[in-house]
């Protein structure tokens, strides 16, 4: 098991990582965070909205499922968000330089270390 400080440092380890997070999805305050290049405050409130809004669609639609993850490619970064399947209410929040990630890695890292996140 890795505290949400060590899980924070491993993303972190990966090609082309700018920041990351982990971020409660009902207050979206942020439970930590690490590196730069993003305001994290804002982003982890803006981001709980578009985790809320999948949700809401997703039981408008019937559809009986889980959200893997969210990814948002801007054009020099991609965002990945991750809801925890260790804690619900949490999610992963990581941000990487689109020219120096490789994108299917940073999706599985996320994957990787919220198993073994403790909180």
């Amino acid at each position: 098991m890795a505290t949400i400080k060590q899980t924070l440092e491993e993303l972190m380890t990966l090609d082309g990582a700018m920041c990351c997070a982990v971020v409660d999805s009902s207050s979206g305050m942020m439970l930590g965070s690490a590196g730069s290049g993003v305001d994290m405050e804002v982003a982890a409130a803006g981001n709980t909205e578009v985790v809320r809004a999948k949700m809401k669609t997703m039981r408008a639609l019937g559809l009986q499922d889980i959200i893997e993850d969210i990814l948002i490619t801007l054009g020099k970064q991609y965002h990945v968000i991750r809801p925890s399947a260790r804690k619900e209410g949490v999610f992963l929040y990581f941000v990487l330089d689109k020219q120096k990630s490789n994108l299917a890695m940073a999706r599985r890292k996320v994957q990787d270390v919220d198993k073994e996140m403790s909180f």
